[in-house]
């Protein structure tokens, strides 16, 4: 599962795999902004997403 949580907006969605994590990302922020102009109220009009991964040692047979 993956999770994805907005930096400077209360946006938290998740998807099965990351494309549709992808999806329901773009679908939470036309949602938020819903009639609203993101530029003016402080946002770039060209966003980005900034991604971060998070393993479990485990996963790889490792040892903490």
């Amino acid at each position: 599962m993956y999770v994805a949580e907005g930096a400077n907006v209360s946006i938290v969605t998740d998807g099965k795999t990351f494309e549709e994590l992808r999806e329901n990302i773009k679908e939470a922020v036309e949602l938020y902004f819903e009639g609203e102009d993101p530029v003016s109220l402080g946002f770039s009009s060209t966003p980005s997403i900034l991604t971060n991964f998070e393993l479990s040692l485990d996963l790889h047979g490792a040892k903490a």
